[in-house]
């Protein structure tokens, strides 16, 4: 029964409505005497539809170095140098989304970054409490954007949480740049 719950309005919304748009889209024209028009604004129209469909579904593939680098332009984690976008995953539910790349970025940048990480204002070292924007600790739908640097284990993380508003999700974005090796991990999730 849950199942039908879920996939009844799925279908209704993603299949049906473009149905019963591309009727009405076919049959006003041709009632009203256009034939021809009918039929060429049905061909846009399922044109139209079948690359939301593709671009949908080869959506990771379409990802590129640029649109990476503006991601994480927006946390002012800046690449001077060539890197490599070794891997680029997302995934999307209903109210949730996913999206995360892995870049392979040269020495300098690396450094260059986590110098900018380390001698921000509220950097915390390895140990030292941070806030843990997803568990629900703050207020998820009001207040200021906030940003936080830290060490882990690991490496070095640039996070920022921004609200959105009351019933839309907050914006939640990580960037971690590894102590071993040169990979830099974005991670943007909205819950």
């Amino acid at each position: 029964m849950d199942t039908f719950l879920f996939i009844g309005p799925f279908i209704l919304v993603f299949v049906g409505l473009p149905i019963a748009l591309g009727l009405i889209i076919y049959f006003i024209p041709r009632k009203l005497g256009y034939p021809k028009t009918s039929k060429y604004v049905t061909i846009v129209y399922s044109l139209f539809i079948l690359i939301v469909i593709l671009f949908s579904i080869f959506q990771d593939q379409l990802f590129t170095k640029n649109d990476a680098r503006k991601l994480i332009v927006e946390q002012e984690i800046l690449l001077s140098d060539k890197f490599e976008l070794e891997s680029n995953e997302s995934m999307s539910a209903i109210g949730d989304y996913y999206h995360t790349f892995t870049l392979k970025i040269s020495d300098q940048d690396k450094l260059k970054n986590i110098s900018q990480i380390r001698n921000s204002t509220n950097f915390k070292k390895l140990g030292e409490p941070t806030v843990d924007f997803q568990s629900g600790s703050i207020d998820r739908y009001y207040g200021p954007k906030q940003i936080q640097n830290y060490e882990t284990e690991s490496g070095y993380v640039r996070e920022y949480f921004e609200t959105n508003g009351q019933s839309y999700s907050p914006t939640f974005r990580r960037i971690t740049i590894e102590k071993k090796g040169n990979a830099l991990i974005f991670e943007d999730i909205d819950e």
